[in-house]
């Protein structure tokens, strides 16, 4: 895709990755771009790179703008590779003397990517560089969400290149949230869910330093997804309300099944809870993927988990949700489980185990149910979804 001028002298010259569908183990259906910028001043700057098989196609967009051997400085936000990948062609490119900007924690990790001996200058929390007729000025965010990560503002055109913030995994042709409107807010809500809900209390501290600043956004570019310029704050006060993690009249039924005895209790939980006016979903796991689990369970108030005894233990899928969910620590929300065996039964201890690990609020020991749900089982189903349904809050 050609470059795009996102405000005056100032360039999207990033890459649209339509094939991926995979990153880190987070589903993305629908691709992802890899967002780098070109500020255009008496000294040229490039903000971030791509991953490192688009970096031709980034060279051939600052090409089309201008002679990449004029660019005076880089700025790498991020280390993780799908920004950073392309800094060796790049910096090889328009000459690896150039001074390239990171944080402290960029240096370090950087260096340990690179054994080129590059000109790196590492930036103070809230250093700045002179372009000429624009100041960029420097921002710390550590953990959002590697060590090194920061952002870099325009001061003057009210810019916030916020590197893996406020992004989202989607490959289109718009750069705009006006171009996409409210389509993009799921895209968006996963990628939080995802990668940064782990890190939620920091991202209200960083909301909070923000406004005590009186940082003016017009606009804000994120490293993935389209670059919100017409209402900047719709993305800040969603990121403000997911990190709250205020639990909603909501539960997530997560659950694999052997012989379809685990799937009717999941059923007779989801339609109790029903009856009882709760927003409830049975999500089977190998027809959800993870990551599309994990968008829901984001502000579900509670989640229940079914497992069929399998060799003793927990049925593989259901073992790998519980570690996914475990590493992104969910808040205040509600946890039960349930489960059929065959002549064992340890499944529901196990996730209760669990569970209770991330300190979720158990609010009944499980239900398991020898073989095939008789009518009696198929009450004591309706009875914990019913009891649920009482320890969530009202509409």
């Amino acid at each position: 895709m050609k470059p795009i001028e996102i405000a005056k002298d100032i360039y999207w010259v990033g890459a649209i990755d339509w094939n991926s569908r995979d990153f880190h183990g987070y589903s993305i259906y629908q691709g992802t771009t890899y967002n780098a910028f070109l500020v255009m001043d008496e000294k040229i700057v490039l903000i971030d790179t791509v991953k490192k098989e688009f970096a031709d196609e980034l060279i051939t967009n600052v090409s089309q703008i201008v002679d990449p051997r004029k660019i005076d400085y880089v700025i790498s936000n991020h280390t993780e590779m799908d920004h950073s990948g392309g800094l060796a062609r790049v910096m090889h490119r328009i000459g690896e003397d150039k001074p390239l900007y990171c944080s402290k924690m960029g240096y370090k990790n950087l260096r340990r990517h690179f054994p080129q001996k590059w000109n790196y200058q590492a930036v103070e929390d809230g250093g700045e560089l002179s372009l000429g007729k624009r100041t960029l000025s420097f921002m710390e965010t550590r953990m959002l969400h590697w060590p090194d990560s920061m952002f870099t503002y325009v001061q003057e055109d009210k810019i916030l290149f916020s590197s893996d913030a406020f992004g989202q995994h989607y490959a289109g042709l718009e750069r705009f949230d006006d171009q996409m409107g409210d389509a993009i807010m799921p895209h968006a809500k996963k990628y939080f869910a995802n990668i940064l809900l782990l890190y939620a209390p920091l991202i209200l501290k960083l909301v909070h330093k923000v406004q005590e600043m009186g940082l003016a956004l017009d606009m804000i570019c994120p490293d993935h997804g389209i670059i919100w310029r017409q209402d900047p704050s719709k993305i800040i006060n969603a990121y403000v309300e997911w990190s709250t993690q205020t639990p909603k009249r909501k539960a997530v039924v997560v659950y694999d099944t052997m012989w379809h005895s685990t799937q009717t209790m999941a059923e007779a939980i989801v339609d109790a809870l029903g009856q009882e006016g709760v927003d409830a979903r049975p999500m089977h796991l190998r027809s959800c993927h993870r990551s599309d689990i994990m968008t829901e369970v984001l502000d579900a108030g509670a989640v229940i988990v079914g497992s069929p005894t399998l060799n003793n233990g927990l049925f593989p899928t259901v073992s790998d949700f519980l570690t996914y969910m475990k590493g992104l620590k969910p808040k205040n929300k509600i946890g039960a489980a349930f489960g059929s065996y065959g002549w064992s039964g340890e499944a529901v201890k196990l996730i209760n185990k669990e569970l209770e690990a991330m300190n979720l609020e158990m609010i009944d020991p499980g239900v398991k149910i020898k073989y095939v749900p008789d009518e009696q089982g198929i009450e004591a189903c309706h009875t914990l979804g019913k009891k649920i349904a009482q320890a969530l809050p009202q509409a």
